[in-house]
């Protein structure tokens, strides 16, 4: 039933785009000073309405309407309204809907150079991350790789935070003790590696399966941060989350490029004003609601607990050399190392 109200929502919009692409004619751009009809650009992602990601998009959403006076707007869907992420990514490109949240490893599908965000280490915290993922000298023409070819360009980047392993029984204070386990991940060949080189068995499955999953014993853990742990219910399934530390995650919008262009200059300006301003509420909520997700996973039995984690680096250590391979991810990782 949930994947036939996907659908079912995902192609009444398609018929509502076009529906208003013939309609467009003559008349000036969307939301263009001076004419055209105001425009409510569609938001899809996967977390909760609680989540640290909705709550700065509403923000955004909402200081973008009253900055270009109700021309332009947000509508987000949460909880994988309209889609999983990797239909998000065929979604954007066509317009069926305008933005999407998506993590890193969906980007490598389209260019491989975005796999330098996934490699384990290669960020030191959150704050040198962010530093990084808003530093256009860094990211600008990465960003920018996908707009001929796919009609989306990456607007920026929103922390995961530390990503940690969680499992149903005992803590993983080494990597000895994920041996034979099962582990999810995302689809990515650098997350599959990741658990690889930590000995356990890494288990591809979508996000929205993962409860079930630990559930029913098809898998025996995951990898993710607080807020996702605690707001995915995760925690009363697998109880037991242990501080590996071996990610700092990123996720990223993305927008359809045609969309981003036909906003006028002034527009455009407090359309990027209102993004700076969300990303950096995102970072500065994130460390917040870490804390919280902590604490209230904590109330609800959930175990945390330190690891080993000069063990942990030097497993995952060869995983730098065998992913970082062309020019533009090793020149890029040069700068990231020099940002800290």
């Amino acid at each position: 039933m949930l994947k036939k109200t996907r659908l079912a929502l995902v192609a009444t919009t398609a018929i509502a785009a076009l529906g208003l692409a013939a309609c467009g004619g003559g008349a000036a751009a969307p939301g263009a000073a001076g004419g055209g009809a105001p425009v409510t650009m569609k938001v899809a992602h996967n977390q909760t309405e609680k989540h640290t990601t909705h709550v700065a998009l509403t923000a955004m959403g909402e200081e973008l309407k009253g900055s270009t006076d109700g021309r332009w707007n947000l509508q987000l869907f949460p909880n994988s309204t309209l889609g999983n992420q990797n239909e998000y990514i065929s979604s954007v490109s066509t317009g069926v809907i305008d933005m999407a949240v998506v993590s890193a490893p969906q980007l490598e599908n389209l260019n491989k150079d975005f796999v330098i965000f996934s490699v384990p280490k290669v960020f030191e915290n959150v704050d040198h991350q962010m530093k990084v993922l808003s530093d256009d000298a860094i990211v600008g023409d990465l960003y920018k790789s996908l707009e001929s070819s796919n009609n989306i360009t990456v607007l920026g980047g929103l922390t995961q935070g530390a990503r940690n392993i969680y499992l149903k029984s005992g803590a993983a204070q080494t990597p000895a003790d994920l041996a034979g386990k099962k582990i999810r991940v995302q689809e990515s060949p650098i997350f599959i590696a990741m658990i690889n080189a930590l000995g356990g068995s890494p288990t591809p499955m979508a996000y929205g399966e993962v409860y079930t999953g630990l559930q029913s014993g098809v898998i025996d853990g995951a990898e993710n941060n607080e807020p996702s742990y605690f707001s995915q219910k995760h925690f009363e399934v697998a109880p037991h989350f242990s501080y590996t530390r071996h990610l700092v995650g990123a996720d990223f919008v993305i927008i359809n490029t045609n969309k981003l262009k036909s906003m006028s200059e002034a527009d455009r300006k407090a359309f990027d004003t209102a993004w700076e301003n969300a990303w950096k509420k995102h970072t500065t909520d994130w460390k917040t609601d870490t804390e919280k997700a902590t604490a209230d996973a904590k109330a609800g039995g959930a175990t945390f607990t330190e690891v080993d984690e000069a063990a942990y680096t030097k497993a995952l250590a060869p995983l730098k050399d065998q992913f970082l391979t062309s020019d533009v991810t090793k020149a890029m990782y040069d700068k990231i190392q020099a940002a800290k």
